[in-house]
């Protein structure tokens, strides 16, 4: 019978190979694994899980038991996903995408995202997609035109002026910066 594990904190490919890595030293089935969620060929004996949560633990995830925890977990892995992983929509709608990925109405879902974070769905997307333009610019790979292009921002300057909301400072003046001030996923 197969169940599935929720696990915050699962941010990145890596993460999902460490996680994997775990349950395989435990000898649990992997059946998949995305970002927050582990789907397994067995049910956890009471022990096991234990032992699951605190070898998950030592790497810096938490097995979560909780609904309305396991759900903001899903919310967050989903943003993850869309804005990190996948070459976005211009034309797609947050809270369609959201619903559709979680499968349950988006006004519930904003509701409990906004009473457990503080902070609204909206609102996480946006510092979600400013981290991954700190990331892109970081690399130096690609113009502050290219990066707003990639990130379906309507022009530079939208970019720039939410850049410098979340921020205080201009993309250009993070680019001068030395310092790596980009936060991990897991703390936005």
């Amino acid at each position: 019978m197969n169940s599935t594990l929720y696990i915050k904190n699962m941010v990145c490919d890596r993460c999902k190979m460490a996680v994997e890595s775990v349950l395989t030293k435990l000898q649990i089935v992997t059946l998949n694994v995305e970002l927050g969620e582990v789907i397994i060929g067995q049910e956890l004996s009471d022990t096991l899980r234990k032992t699951v949560k605190e070898e998950l633990e030592a790497l810096g995830f938490e097995l979560l038991d909780d609904q309305r925890q396991r759900t903001i977990t899903q919310i967050k892995s989903a943003i993850i996903k869309i804005v990190h992983y996948q070459q976005s929509d211009p034309t797609l709608n947050l809270s369609d995408y959201i619903s559709t990925e979680l499968r349950q109405e988006y006004s519930s879902l904003s509701k409990l995202f906004s009473e457990v974070t503080g902070m609204t769905i909206e609102k996480h997307y946006i510092a979600q997609r400013i981290e991954r333009v700190k990331e892109l610019i970081k690399y130096d790979e690609l113009s502050l035109t290219q990066i707003a292009l990639q990130m379906n921002y309507s022009s530079v300057a939208h970019l720039s002026s939410q850049f410098k909301t979340i921020t205080g400072m201009t993309p250009s003046a993070f680019k001068a910066m030395k310092a790596n001030t980009r936060m991990p996923l897991d703390q936005i």
